[in-house]
């Protein structure tokens, strides 16, 4: 697929969009009916817009992208509870989102949350992640964020309901793209854009120091997830290698800072694979690390991915993990999997889409990672590179 070389206008600053409109001689009004039309109307070209005179409308369309995303397919599960899309972009790259619906129970409110992707493919490259298997493609521009949000918006719109959250933990580390990533939040939370409060908005990392720090710096209230899956740093090597450069205990000082200087929860992300991470001695890791700060813990259930020789934690061992952390003071939730028959998982579905690896480079990564798990077990830590690619 060509790429498209128009900007994506969600991804346009609404003051270079007036400016634009104000040197080919239209009214500053004009601005604000485009504005409308982008935002509320959720149009997908000029065409969409009625209050604009044709030949605008024609300039438009051939200077803008009003979707940067070219096609979607979804895909729905959990009757109906939770649709996964796939989004092909300008280029042929493929990213995902997944849209969660939550009912209104007698403690809480109806949500609408969507888990959207930053990157196409991601660096980071951690063995339980679908994402890692299919590697590295670009960096989405902010367009590209955003309009997966707009897309979820408005087939939200179609039943007269809206997205209430977001969360930036689909495809890619959001903190490896900052400079795309921060535009894009900024035109979520705008009040005179997408219009979603900072209260609203996740962050995901996988431990990007200096990224949490650079997020720390802006003030913000957004809710900063950090996915920690291990306590100990030989184990956490293997499962999250930009420990090698970012060991547990740095994360978690930079994780602590957010909250001081913003007055959130850091929200902990803990997949739960069997016989690896989910020992007595693990929890009592976890709980020793995090104790006495202002911090949630989510253990989630291994998704299956191909390429691994792991499996989810039984249910019984999650119980037992999460009890042991609630008597250190932790607040913990267990988050059971949603959407294993689509794919739901970061990069199930694409990776599907791009087909099995073969099989000798199956087993020779189940065999590396038997080999590496068992040496964190042992304590040894790893001894390999840092992924390329994910910055200093």
């Amino acid at each position: 697929m060509d790429h498209d070389p128009r900007p994506g206008l969600s991804g346009v600053l609404p003051e270079t969009l007036e400016a634009w409109l104000t040197e080919r001689g239209h009214p500053r009004y004009r601005a604000r009916q485009v504005a409308d039309g982008l935002w509320r109307a959720h149009a997908r070209s000029a065409k969409d817009i009625p209050t604009l005179p044709g030949p605008l409308r024609d300039e438009l369309d051939g200077t803008f992208r009003f979707d940067a995303i070219e096609t979607t397919e979804v895909v729905v599960a959990d009757g109906g509870l939770t649709e996964k899309s796939l989004h092909r972009l300008t280029g042929g790259a493929v990213v995902e989102s997944v849209l969660m619906h939550y009912p209104a129970r007698a403690s809480s409110r109806e949500r609408h949350t969507l888990c959207l992707s930053s990157q196409a493919g991601c660096a980071v490259g951690c063995p339980f992640c679908a994402t890692g298997e299919l590697g590295f493609t670009r960096d989405l521009d902010t367009a590209e964020i955003v309009d997966q949000a707009r897309d979820a918006a408005r087939r939200l719109a179609r039943d007269g309901r809206r997205l209430t959250n977001i969360v930036f933990m689909g495809m890619g580390e959001p903190l490896l793209n900052l400079d795309n990533v921060l535009p894009a939040i900024e035109a979520l939370n705008d009040r005179h854009r997408f219009g979603l409060g900072a209260r609203h908005i996740t962050v995901s990392t996988s431990g990007v120091v200096p990224g949490m720090r650079r997020l720390t710096a802006l003030g913000p209230q957004f809710t900063l997830a950090v996915s920690l899956h291990a306590a100990r740093d030989a184990l956490r090597d293997v499962l999250v290698p930009l420990n090698r450069r970012w060991p547990v205990a740095q994360v978690v000082e930079a994780a602590r800072e957010h909250a001081r200087a913003t007055g959130r929860r850091i929200s902990y992300e803990y997949t739960m694979i069997g016989g690896v991470n989910d020992t007595e001695l693990d929890a009592a890791a976890l709980a020793d690390l995090l104790r006495g700060d202002h911090a949630h813990v989510n253990l989630i259930p291994m998704n299956p991915v191909a390429h691994t020789p792991w499996t989810a934690s039984a249910a019984p061992v999650i119980e037992r993990f999460a009890t042991r952390l609630r008597s250190a003071g932790i607040q913990t939730t267990i988050r059971w999997n949603r959407g294993q028959e689509v794919g739901a998982a970061c990069g199930q579905l694409a990776a599907e889409r791009a087909g099995e690896p073969p099989a000798p480079v199956v087993a020779r990564r189940r065999q590396l990672l038997v080999e590496a798990s068992a040496a964190a077990l042992r304590g040894e830590r790893s001894r390999e590179a840092v992924p390329s690619g994910v910055g200093d």
